[in-house]
């Protein structure tokens, strides 16, 4: 049996504390930050389609060249490889495997590179970025 908790208050921590003793022999428990969630998702490729429009410093890549480069300036895993028509693309980046807090800092960095280059944002500013 698989079973999620979510961290929110005593109560769920307790009731984890409860699985934790109850658990089978060699049972295995993770636990980790909460992944990214639909409103991050959403908000961050709108802002990647701004950043694609505005062209800033003559730029002109997709919203998932964007969000390579974006990762990779963050530290983030990314590679990028010679595709069939001598273009390098990236590969190895998942922005839904970062957590609320990581996609919580893309979002700032984008919006910030964006803001020093003078993207119009088409997304209205939200505090629960």
């Amino acid at each position: 049996m698989t079973q999620t908790v979510i961290l929110r208050g005593p109560c769920q921590r307790q009731f984890a504390k409860q699985m934790i003793d109850a658990a089978p022999q060699d049972g295995v428990v993770r636990i980790s930050e909460a992944a990214r969630n639909n409103d991050q998702n959403a908000r961050m490729w709108a802002m990647l389609s701004d950043v694609s429009r505005a062209k800033p410093e003559g730029r002109r890549h997709t919203p998932e060249v964007w969000k390579a480069l974006f990762m990779h300036a963050l530290g983030h895993e990314t590679r990028f490889e010679m595709g069939l028509s001598g273009e390098p693309f990236p590969i190895g980046f998942r922005s839904s495997r970062l957590t609320v807090r990581q996609m919580a800092d893309l979002i700032t960095f984008i919006a910030e590179y964006g803001d020093r280059h003078g993207v119009r944002w088409t997304e209205p500013e939200r505090a629960d970025a």
